[in-house]
C-alpha cells in the first residue's frame, strides 16, 4: 500500500530542514491537492464533499482517496460525516481507508514474524470496522470503485486469500479495468510475502501494462513487481537481479508504454511512477536510462518503493547526481 512520512525537523514539502532533499509530500508536490488538506485539517465535510465531487476522473478520486487517509486526526470528522448521510458512499469509504491506515501503522511495515499478537489484534480490528462499512458501500453501489480498492487493502491486510483478493478485483475491473491504485494493491498480493508467487506477480504486471491503452500508468506495475523481486533476494543475487539485462530491457519497454509514450498525460501518479522507474533502472546501474525519469521528477519524489533503501534520501541525491550527469 501506499507509504507515508511522518518524520521531524522538516520544513514544508517534506524536505528536511537544510537539505535538498526532494519534495515528498503530496499535498505540496501536487498543488491541486492543498484544498483537500485543507478542508480536511479544518473537519470542514463541505468541502471535503466539494473537492470530491469536482474532480473528473476515478483515478483521481481514488488516488485522493489515498491520501485524506494520510491525514492525521481526520477520523472524527469522518465519523460524523458517515453518520449524517448514510446513504452517501463517499463519507463511509473515507472513513473505511483512514481506519485502514491507522490499523497499517499500528501494524508497522515490518514482516509477519516481527510484528506482536498485540499490533495484529489491534490491526484487524481496525481493518474489520473498515471491512464493515465498505461491505455495505459495494452492496449498495457495486461499480464504486473507491470501495473495491479499499477493499483489496482489506482482503490483504485480514488475509483473505488469493482467490478473494482476485475476486475483488475483478469486481471492480468490471467497470474501471485499468484502475492503477487498484492495480498496484492487488499486485502486492500477488507477491511470495503475502502468499503468492513471482509468476504471479510479474505475469500480472506485464498483462495490465499490455492491456493497457499506450501512455496510462500501468506499465509503471512492471517495475513495481521488479524492486519487489529484488528486495526479496539477498546480497549479490539482488544486485545481479537488477543488472539483468532482461530485467532491464522489460523495464525500458513498461516505461516506453507508459510514462515516456509520447501519448502520455502527466497525472496524479506522475510522481509516483517515474519515482518507482528511477528506483528500478538505478538500483541495476543503469543510470542512463533512469536520468529521464529524475528529469521529469524535478524537485519532486514519491517515497513509497524509495523507503525500501536505508537512508533512501541520501541514495535517492547520489543516484540522481549520477543519472543526470549522464544526459
Amino acid at each position: 500500500m501506499g507509504r507515508s512520512t511522518t518524520g521531524t525537523g522538516t520544513e514544508k514539502g517534506g524536505r528536511p530542514a537544510g537539505s535538498s532533499a526532494p519534495v515528498t509530500d503530496p499535498f505540496d508536490a501536487l498543488p491541486e491537492l492543498a484544498a483537500l488538506r485543507t478542508a480536511a485539517w479544518d473537519g470542514d465535510w463541505a468541502a471535503t464533499r466539494d473537492f470530491f465531487t469536482g474532480l473528473d476522473s476515478v483515478e483521481k478520486v481514488t488516488f485522493a482517496t489515498g491520501q485524506l487517509a494520510d491525514l492525521e486526526r481526520t477520523e472524527a470528522y469522518l465519523e460524523a460525516a458517515a453518520k449524517a448521510l448514510p446513504a452517501d458512499p463517499l463519507p463511509r469509504t473515507l472513513l473505511a481507508e483512514r481506519y485502514i491506515r491507522i490499523g497499517w501503522r499500528v501494524r508497522s511495515g515490518a514482516r509477519a514474524q516481527h510484528v506482536s499478537r498485540d499490533q495484529f489484534d489491534e490491526f484487524h480490528s481496525w481493518l474489520r470496522k473498515a471491512e464493515h462499512l465498505l461491505i455495505e458501500v459495494c452492496a449498495e453501489q457495486p461499480g464504486y470503485a473507491p470501495a473495491w480498492t479499499a477493499r483489496l487493502l482489506t482482503a490483504r491486510g485480514l488475509e483473505l486469500g488469493q482467490s478473494e483478493a482476485r475476486r475483488r478485483y475483478e469486481r471492480l475491473a468490471e467497470h474501471h479495468p485499468h484502475l492503477f491504485r487498484a492495480q498496484s494493491q492487488l499486485l502486492q498480493q500477488l507477491c511470495p510475502k503475502w502468499g503468492g508467487s513471482w509468476e504471479a506477480a510479474h505475469g500480472f504486471a506485464r498483462e495490465c501494462a499490455s492491456k493497457a491503452p499506450d501512455g496510462s500508468y500501468s506499465g509503471v506495475l512492471v517495475a513495481e513487481a521488479h524492486i519487489e523481486h529484488w528486495l526479496d533476494l539477498d546480497g549479490a543475487k539482488a544486485q545481479e537481479y537488477m543488472r539483468d539485462i532482461a530485467v532491464r530491457d522489460d523495464l525500458r519497454h513498461a516505461a516506453q508504454v507508459s510514462v515516456l509514450h509520447p501519448g502520455h498525460r502527466p497525472g496524479w501518479h506522475h510522481i509516483g511512477g517515474h519515482s518507482t522507474f528511477a528506483l528500478a533502472f538505478s538500483l541495476g546501474g543503469h543510470l542512463h536510462d533512469a536520468a529521464r525519469h529524475f528529469a521529469a521528477l524535478g524537485d519532486t519524489a514519491s517515497e513509497s518503493f524509495w523507503q525500501y533503501l536505508p537512508d533512501w534520501k541520501s541514495r535517492f541525491a547520489k543516484y540522481r547526481t549520477a543519472a543526470l550527469a549522464t544526459l
